[in-house]
């Protein structure tokens, strides 16, 4: 089933990234005394009590400011509420109660969710300080005191969100759904796509890059199976961005990478393959996701008898660290070539979760290393004893072997390629893992 999934949320610089640190075991978020440092939602997994969960770091609320990156945190803070099956509202000991905090916990009890009350920045242990207990007048409850810094006080906090955790034995209703995500670059014809695929305006469509800021899930059932579509805001280019701090930002598309099964990269066919483009692909084929390159508005480009065939060649050139995934030509706004896409998704899906027997796999293994013998070095060769698969989503192969230096990565890649090409592993990264056992019979 789904895991569960905790929102930090509150005021600016009360803390939330330092506990969002402290309780991924990890420094992801950055930490400054600045107000807004942490503009999106930032995530992270966690475990307590042998329950696995995700957390959600948002940019601080201020429910009456105008600014229009305050408003833009805002929203993204209500974004992770709407998602999140438990809420942390943290507050800030030092400053006391503030009519923003009245305000957010307002704003918070509309939300229905579970909320649990922490007051940061009680450092010191024991006793609480008497200012500790206005914190009762958000009418939310105990309120919880902890130390985000030293980690006082969080262990009772994980103990009272865990009670609000559904339970284990839910019923998951996106069993036997294939989770897609449409990601690309800003106006690349995500959202256009998504509403070309569901028949209707699910999602907004602009011109103006950015328009989608949240990730939006569609359900889509037909002939050729379940689909859940994820469309995602575009990943922007660090470079537009204006101010320094926001560099440490984690796009909210790569989390919607995460979630999916498969990974629908969108190109502009007017603009052809970018450095953003491979930046977006990357993040996929790093993630071992199923993925298919989607190239749309294809209906712009002017076109001959050769005008498909030496667009995919400078596909395959900008992207040629992910040759194995399919590159499908369509426009979402004419609907050119689009029901292939059903067909496809499925068909990489397929072969990003296919295992092959140890049998098979060592019979290819023989006739591959028959036909181009493993490299030598100084006289010594290698010797590969058996290969067998240890896992799907992507397909990894362990190979054991007399000297795991003298299996060059280029030998990897043929044996790569020998396996893609019988058991025809199209759409999926593959994994090689090498392992050294040792001589034997030399």
């Amino acid at each position: 089933m789904s895991k569960p999934t905790v929102a930090i949320v509150g005021r600016p610089n009360v803390g939330k990234s330092q506990l969002f640190n402290r309780l991924a075991g990890k420094r992801l978020s950055i930490v400054e005394d600045t107000p807004g440092v942490t503009r999106d939602r930032l995530y992270a997994e966690c475990e307590w009590r042998g329950r696995t969960f995700s957390i959600i770091d948002t940019g601080g609320i201020e429910p009456s400011n105008d600014n229009e990156i305050l408003k833009f945190m805002r929203y993204q803070a209500e974004a992770a509420i709407r998602h999140a099956d438990v809420i942390i509202f943290i507050t800030d000991l030092r400053t006391g109660v503030t009519a923003s905090d009245m305000d957010v916990a307002a704003m918070l009890q509309r939300s229905g969710k579970p909320i649990v009350l922490a007051v940061n920045k009680c450092d010191k242990p024991g006793a609480p300080a008497p200012e500790f207990y206005e914190f009762y007048n958000l009418g939310l409850g105990e309120p919880f005191g902890i130390s985000a810094l030293h980690g006082y006080g969080t262990g009772d906090l994980l103990d009272e969100v865990f009670q609000y955790f559904p339970p284990e034995d839910a019923d998951d209703e996106d069993e036997g759904r294939i989770r897609v995500a449409l990601i690309g670059k800003p106006n690349v014809g995500k959202s256009s796509l998504l509403n070309r695929l569901l028949g209707e305006e699910r999602v907004i469509v602009s011109n103006v890059a950015g328009t989608t800021r949240d990730s939006v899930d569609a359900r889509l059932d037909n002939e050729v199976g379940k689909f859940t579509f994820i469309d995602t805001a575009g990943i922007r280019k660090k470079s537009k961005v204006e101010e320094k701090i926001e560099k440490f930002s984690v796009m909210r598309s790569l989390m919607a990478v995460e979630r999916a099964d498969v990974c629908v990269i969108m190109i502009d066919a007017t603009e052809g393959v970018t450095e953003q483009d491979t930046k977006v692909a990357g993040e996929a084929h790093n993630a071992g996701k199923a993925c298919i390159i989607v190239v749309n508005k294809w209906d712009l480009v002017e076109k001959d008898g050769k005008t498909m065939k030496e667009y995919t060649l400078r596909v395959r050139e900008g992207l040629a660290y992910m040759p194995y995934a399919p590159v499908l030509f369509l426009s979402a706004k004419t609907g050119q070539r689009v029901d292939k896409i059903f067909e496809t998704i499925r068909d990489v899906y397929e072969q990003n979760n296919k295992r092959i027997p140890t049998g098979q796999l060592n019979s290819i293994l023989a006739e591959a290393t028959a036909r181009v013998q493993p490299p030598t070095d100084k006289g010594r060769r290698l010797k590969i004893y058996y290969m067998t698969q240890a896992g799907v989503c992507p397909p990894t192969f362990v190979c054991f072997c007399n000297d795991a230096r003298l299996f060059h990565f280029s030998y990897q890649r043929y044996l790569e390629n020998q396996i893609r090409e019988v058991f025809d592993l199209t759409g999926t990264p593959v994994r090689m893992v090498v392992r050294q056992r040792g001589d034997r019979d030399d």
